[in-house]
């Protein structure tokens, strides 16, 4: 008894951080107008994360003669991106809770520039896998941050459709390096993934920083200003507000958690499925279509520059397509019908490859080949490439464990 009346005390004691207010009222377009501003500069970080997922494959013929590489040093400046990757990945969590999710933004893309820049000042095999090193750990970053900062400063009605451009941007710049990396030279390419690095660093200048990770931080002021910033001046915030603090006051009577507790008994299904979904994703064979694209039209007999600019217009459409109907069909419709789509891609592609080595039907393997690699890459973004992004910034449990793994 005695214990319930001091936390009562305490809880009388504690200021809310906004006081109540009148019944809520529907955001307007105006109201709405800092979200999504907020979202462009942010998914900037993911077209930043496409443009070098889609460098190599492109420039792969034109690099290799102006360098002198051979296929084994070239196969290692496409693959060590991968590595980067998680090691960005494997950090990002502790770097966006140190310096915030801006913070973290401004880091990714400090990587990938640099890493840009040593691409396009190498002249041999040691300046190029630096480079691609580089804007690896910057895509690691990026992975990670973007949706967490679109999941907290989006309201729930837009959270799943903003979320999804995550993997919009994504795709449409694996699409456009497909696309022009077919005219410009390998250099100039390189140059041009500074961009989106820019306006994201010019962005964030405007934006306000997450509130949720304000809140966390024990600044109320800031707190307050960032989500009536993202709410419209006009809008009442405080339900949402004391939403936030409930949630953050949760946060802070846990225990710190270590990285065992991830597999106790309750958190199970949301680790086996935040977890699983990514493992999915990334070792159901995307990344090796996506480097090497235009290698494997050629290998089919299929032309390598007519082929990539079919692949890159339809992930961009299917991709939009599943953004605009992930809240009205759900997600994990999507994932099954993705997940059989992969299925039925992968058997198309290895079939034809399996014919062309015995020699059966020689002049069905191209179009068996072309139709396998768009059926995949149609399936993964339906569903595969985007819904994932979405499923872990919902899945609240492994998020409050994240906070609390590492000391």
């Amino acid at each position: 008894m005695a214990t319930n009346q001091e936390d009562m005390e305490k809880g009388q004691n504690r200021a809310p951080l906004l006081e109540a207010a009148g019944p809520s009222k529907k955001n307007t377009k105006d109201d709405t107008f800092m979200v999504y501003l907020s979202t462009f500069v942010a998914v900037c970080g993911s077209y930043s994360f496409g443009s070098c997922a889609g460098y190599s494959s492109p420039i792969q013929a034109a690099i290799r003669d102006d360098v002198n590489l051979s296929l084994a040093e070239y196969s290692l400046f496409g693959s060590i991106l991968t590595f980067g990757a998680m090691i960005g990945a494997i950090t990002s969590g502790k770097i966006a809770d140190y310096i915030g999710r801006k913070g973290a933004m401004i880091v990714s893309s400090g990587f990938c520039t640099a890493g840009w820049l040593s691409i396009y000042f190498a002249e041999g095999v040691l300046l190029l896998d630096i480079g691609r090193l580089a804007t690896g750990y910057g895509m690691g970053v990026f992975s990670y941050v973007v949706p967490v900062f679109i999941a907290e400063i989006a309201p729930k009605d837009l959270r799943g459709a903003l979320t999804t451009l995550n993997q919009l941007m994504i795709c449409t710049a694996v699409s456009v390096s497909f696309i022009i990396g077919t005219f410009l030279t390998w250099r100039a390419l390189a140059i041009l993934g500074i961009v989106p690095c820019a306006v994201l660093l010019s962005g964030l200048v405007i934006i306000p920083e997450s509130p949720r990770w304000l809140a966390k931080q024990g600044k109320h002021k800031e707190f307050e200003a960032s989500l009536r910033k993202l709410r419209g001046k006009n809008s009442d915030i405080a339900a949402e507000a004391a939403e936030i603090q409930e949630y953050i006051d949760t946060l802070e009577k846990l225990p710190k958690a270590k990285l065992f507790d991830l597999f106790q008994r309750q958190y199970l299904r949301s680790v086996t499925i935040g977890v699983g979904l990514m493992v999915c994703q990334q070792f159901g064979g995307i990344n090796g279509i996506c480097f090497y694209t235009s290698s494997i039209f050629e290998s089919a007999g299929f032309p390598a520059d007519i082929g990539t600019i079919i692949y890159a217009i339809l992930q961009v459409i299917i991709t939009a397509l599943g953004a605009a109907f992930i809240d009205r069909a759900g997600r994990k419709p999507l994932l099954v019908i993705s997940g059989a789509g992969l299925v039925l891609g992968c058997l198309l592609t290895g079939s034809s490859f399996f014919l062309k080595e015995h020699g059966i039907a020689p002049g069905a393997t191209p179009a068996l080949a072309v139709t396998g690699i768009l059926v995949y890459i149609g399936a993964f973004s339906a569903g595969m490439g985007a819904v994932p992004w979405v499923v872990m910034s919902e899945v609240r449990q492994l998020f409050e464990l994240a906070i609390h793994i590492l000391p």
